[in-house]
């Protein structure tokens, strides 16, 4: 994601690539952080993806940039994505939940597969809304792109997964480890936003 990556400078102990390594693990606890409100994770998620984005241009990462970032850009758009990024998620655990308690009538395995992939597609729009440049100004916009990218790149759509799946194993295995989880999603997240931009020019 930077720009030269196979170089040190004189001195250096270690390469420009476990550099940036430690900024992204310092950028993933200032988002732990910025989502506690929950209310903010949409807009503290996008911030990181930005910040990281930066790296390409040689701009830092790091914990300040992010929080100087974040500070500029919180406003009403950015909790209404809040708002709804959170129904969205209390209505998927009370399907599955509902899914759980009907067990034993008929159509509820359906009703949970159902509610499963909806909420699997759900989620990677709106990771993937988070990586898009217009996320930072334009939610509506940004979600519009992610939907699309999401049917066309299907790849890209199965590594937001596995990055999502990845974070949560990691934070059940040991909790702490949810502390730094979203840096290496949002690193995740932008790797593919810009992969598939290549692809597509």
């Amino acid at each position: 994601m930077s720009g030269d990556t196979r170089t040190r400078e004189p001195g250096e102990v270690f390469g420009p690539r476990m550099t940036l390594f430690a900024d992204m693990l310092s950028v993933g606890l200032a988002t732990a952080a910025a989502c506690l409100p929950l209310l903010t994770a949409p807009a503290a998620l996008s911030t990181a993806c930005a910040v990281l984005r930066g790296a390409r241009e040689d701009q830092p990462v790091t914990a300040g940039r992010y929080f100087a970032l974040l500070r500029r850009r919180l406003r009403a758009g950015d909790l209404v994505a809040g708002a709804a990024a959170l129904a969205g998620a209390l209505l998927f655990a009370a399907d599955l939940a509902l899914a759980g308690a009907g067990a034993g009538l008929p159509g509820a395995p359906l009703f949970a597969v159902t509610a499963a992939a909806i909420g699997a597609c759900a989620t990677v729009a709106a990771l993937r809304a988070c990586a898009r440049p217009e996320s930072l100004d334009d939610w509506p916009a940004a979600l519009r792109e992610a939907a699309r990218d999401a049917v066309r790149d299907m790849g890209g759509s199965g590594l937001v997964l596995l990055a999502v799946a990845t974070a949560a194993v990691c934070a059940w295995v040991l909790v702490p480890l949810a502390l730094l989880a979203p840096g290496p999603l949002a690193l995740a997240l932008t790797a593919v936003d810009m992969r598939w931009a290549a692809a597509r020019y």
